[in-house]
Formats: structure tokens, sequence, C-alpha cells
């Protein structure tokens, strides 16, 4: 893979076989964090699970302490006086059966998440095949299938973020921006990987956190000690 010159410069100055302590690995996130934008920092957690299995699977949501940086856009599948619950909560698209058709015939994703109440699902279901590669499947384990659609978009503005194993057992998860700061990046490094601890299945045998790695969004990543995790 070809990489620039500034990925390769930052690339000197991490020890890619060295665990680091948290904050002096968000400390050289940050310094090789070279890109004219406000890069996203993300966490990339491997797990000592097998996916591939019902009992070990690793998936939830928690609200982060500092959000994300990002207000994301929201998509609500609601009717009736839900749906006019949703807009005044603040969604940026409500829909039912008609929204449906927007997203098959128009090819619709001008949002990042999907919210609907449990008696749409039947309609929703019909867009799993286009929803779920894209990871926008409402979910009740995610808290994005609920009849309290007020509570969802106030904590997905609010920050939001949801976990769950690739087919290679690694969460991929967005800690916030490299303009947080070490503090507010530690903050809610430290909330997620509690929330993953926490969700560890009970078949989940040997070491549950295999490695963590932490990197903005055209930086080079940086392995953080796992001495202190389960």
């Amino acid at each position: 893979m070809f990489h620039g010159k500034k990925y390769i410069d930052s690339l000197k100055q991490i020890d890619r076989q060295k665990q680091y302590e948290l904050n002096d690995a968000l400390d050289l996130v940050l310094k090789t964090a070279k890109a004219k934008f406000d890069e996203t920092v993300e966490i990339h957690v491997k797990l000592g699970v097998d996916s591939r299995h019902a009992d070990q699977q690793v998936r939830g949501s928690i609200v982060l302490p500092h959000g994300t940086g990002k207000v994301p856009r929201v998509l609500v599948f609601a009717k009736g006086d839900k749906a006019k619950e949703a807009e005044a909560a603040g969604a940026d698209f409500v829909g039912a059966e008609e929204m449906v058709t927007k997203i098959q015939s128009e090819n619709f994703f001008d949002y990042d998440v999907v919210v609907a109440t449990p008696d749409m699902m039947g309609v929703v279901g019909r867009l799993g095949k286009v929803l779920g590669p894209k990871g926008l499947m409402p979910n009740p384990k995610a808290g994005t299938v609920t009849p309290d659609v007020t509570r969802a978009i106030n904590e997905i503005k609010a920050g939001k973020v949801e976990y769950r194993l690739d087919k290679t057992n690694i969460i991929h998860c967005p800690v916030g921006k490299v303009s947080f700061g070490i503090d507010k990046l530690a903050d809610n490094l430290n909330a997620l990987l509690g929330a993953v601890i926490k969700a560890k299945p009970a078949a989940a045998k040997g070491q549950y956190i295999r490695s963590c790695v932490v990197a903005a969004t055209m930086g080079p990543g940086v392995k953080i000690s796992t001495a202190k995790m389960m």
C-alpha cells in the first residue's frame, strides 16, 4: 500500500513493536496527525472471541462522555404520533413506506444512523440487504429499535456510538477528534473499552482483549498496552 511522505515521517516516531501507555499513545497519535482537517481518532480492538458463534457476539452502544465531534444525521422510521415526536426531537429525516421506496429507487443514504419504532421493523426489514452491509440496520441491542424515539435521537446527537465485531473479531469505533486533546480522548476511549469489557460473552475463553490500536484518520496506528485490561 502506498503511503505519502507525511505518513512515512510520522511512522518514524512510533515503535511498531512497543505497547504504549494510553496517554503516551494518544500523544503520539496527536503529534502524527498532520492532515489539514480535524482528523477522527479511532480505536481498533481485537478480541479473543469467535464471531462465527452466536454466543460470542459482542455488540452494544454507549454515549461517549465528550461525544464524537460530529453531529450525526438521523433517519427515523415511524408513523403518526411517533413520526411527529421524532421530528420534534430533531430527526433529520422521518418516514415510513415512502422512505423505503426512496432508499430503494434513489439510493438515498444521506444519514449516519437509522432508528425505527418496533411496529416499523416489518417495513424496514425489506431494506436489510442495503442497510445491513453499511452498518445502518436498526437493532434493539444498539437501542435503535425503540418506541422511545426522543431518547434515541437525543443520545445519538449527544455522541452515542455503536460497537460490534467485524468478521475478523475486531471492533472499530471513533472516539473523538484530534482537536479534543489527550484528556477528552482518554475519557472517551476508557468509556468505550469499559463497555466492551462489560459486554464480554460468558462463552469467551482465554485472553479477552488481544490487542488495542489507536490511530487518526490519516495517521499510523499506535499500540496501547493491554496489561491493565481484561
